[in-house]
């Protein structure tokens, strides 16, 4: 549109400051006064489909209903309480939520909780048995596998699918595997190592 036509729509000469005063009082509108205080208008909160599932967490049968919407990671952490898994980067790429669905790991930011429904998910507290440490946790601690230990619950359950599907046999194909785990202390060849140790383990 013409600044003329705007000019005639307006009533007053469209200026820089006049469409800068324009925005800013639109801007305003969306305030409510309330007493001496502005508040925000209140949005309009999206309703979501819910859905009722059960599945299987660390052995336990656990019916929830949820959001369509909801991420594995955020049923786990949100909804169960199980906050062992990370949200890193929420994108995939950094391992830190990595858990395994139905004996494969996957990242679960990436993994929708309905696609869960009927299925096994196993998180790093099913790991160990009561007090006793799986063995990879324990080769973790051994090889000091660890910094901060952010990362750590996503890396040992990609370690320990690694194994389990036969990645582990050579440090190179070790490191493929876990190259989408991602640990900024930089303690990877103690990772190695620990992984290195569990799969001679699980040899003998």
């Amino acid at each position: 549109m013409l600044m003329a036509d705007m000019d005639h729509l307006l009533g007053v000469p469209l200026t820089r400051r006049t469409a800068l005063g324009g925005t800013a009082a639109l801007t305003a509108s969306t305030f409510i006064s309330e007493g001496d205080h502005a508040v925000a208008a209140p949005a309009a909160k999206p309703v979501g489909v819910r859905l009722a599932i059960q599945t299987t967490v660390n052995g336990k049968a656990v019916p929830v209903e949820i959001d369509l919407r909801t991420s594995l990671l955020d049923l786990l952490r949100e909804q169960l309480h199980l906050t062992g898994a990370k949200k890193g980067c929420d994108h995939g790429q950094c391992g830190a939520c990595i858990v395994h669905l139905d004996g494969r790991r996957v990242a679960s930011c990436l993994t929708l909780a309905a696609k869960v429904d009927g299925r096994a998910v196993t998180t790093i507290e099913g790991l160990a048995d009561g007090e006793t440490l799986h063995p990879m946790q324990q080769a973790f601690i051994d090889h000091d596998a660890l910094q901060c230990g952010y990362c750590t619950p996503g890396q040992i359950m990609a370690a320990v699918a690694c194994v389990r599907e036969g990645n582990a046999t050579s440090k190179d194909r070790i490191r493929e595997y876990m190259s989408g785990n991602i640990c900024r202390c930089g303690a990877y060849v103690g990772i190695v190592a620990a992984i290195e140790q569990f799969a001679g383990r699980e040899k003998a």
